[in-house]
């Protein structure tokens, strides 16, 4: 749609030679996303007696290795890819990435950080998952603007059609046909689980049901969504019978299912007399 906000072209600065300089969209709704992950992250904090500067400098480590982990399933999704164009392995410091990647790069951070600094977990991933959520919904307005993620052909009457060939340039969006706005169906379903985790933060009874909350809803609206995407960095597995994410997503939610009941009894909330 509009993947560039504006570009700045390149001058002579007392004989410097300054290059031209490009503000994409995706990269500054990316940056919004964090800053509004990481506000919702620290009211959080504070509401539940947490150390909201710990907790915001958490998630600045979290965040990094979330970019390092979502880049690098990308790349092992789509190695074939990147080993035939190793010119293209630059575009994956444009790219998003794969979001289940990101997942995983950010929890070993998430632990290490919890553990060096004597953190209760799961009273922190309960601090944690709004505001990841609200980012993924932010992020993915960026995703939308950028072309990438974009889904199948399809002539519903919301159909969106990509014309800029910048965005084919740079992701290979197919031009002046009718897509699913994939994009728009995830940033929808995250801004509605974020509502429900909301909800759910202030009732909780056990220390992990935000974050057990977050994974199963998540991963089973991603599993659907994962039917209109019609990009082919998603990754295959079972011979094209499921993508990547929709592997990772059962995975997800099978450890969910078997956490709760665990949760549920050891980290159950005292009721005040």
């Amino acid at each position: 749609m509009y993947p560039k906000l504006f570009t700045l072209p390149s001058f002579s600065l007392f004989g410097w030679n300054v290059p031209s300089f490009t503000l994409h969209t995706y990269g500054a709704l990316l940056a919004i996303a964090f800053l509004a992950g990481l506000w919702i992250a620290h009211r959080e904090a504070k509401r539940n007696g947490l150390d909201a500067a710990r907790i915001t400098d958490m998630a600045v480590y979290v965040l990094i290795g979330g970019l390092i982990g979502a880049r690098l399933l990308l790349l092992v999704v789509d190695w074939r890819h990147y080993f035939n164009n190793p010119r293209d392995l630059i575009s994956l410091l444009q790219s998003g990435g794969v979001f289940y990647g990101g997942l995983l790069g950010a929890l070993p951070v998430a632990w290490w950080y919890a553990r060096r600094h004597k953190l209760d977990g799961w009273r922190t991933s309960d601090v944690l998952a709004p505001g990841v959520v609200l980012g993924q919904s932010i992020g993915r307005l960026g995703c939308f603007a950028a072309g990438c993620c974009y889904g199948r052909i399809t002539d519903v009457p919301w159909a969106v059609t990509f014309t800029d060939p910048y965005v084919q340039r740079q992701v290979g969006t197919p031009l002046d046909i009718g897509l699913h706005p994939s994009q728009i169906y995830e940033s929808l379903l995250t801004l509605g689980i974020f509502i429900v985790l909301m909800w759910i933060a202030r009732r909780k009874q056990f220390h992990g049901q935000v974050m057990l909350a977050y994974v199963t809803l998540y991963a089973a609206g991603r599993f659907v969504l994962e039917f209109f995407r019609g990009d082919a960095a998603r990754g295959a597995v079972f011979g094209g019978v499921l993508s990547t994410s929709q592997f990772i997503a059962i995975l997800m939610v099978l450890a969910a299912v078997l956490l709760y009941p665990y949760l549920a009894r050891k980290q159950r909330i005292p009721v005040p007399a």
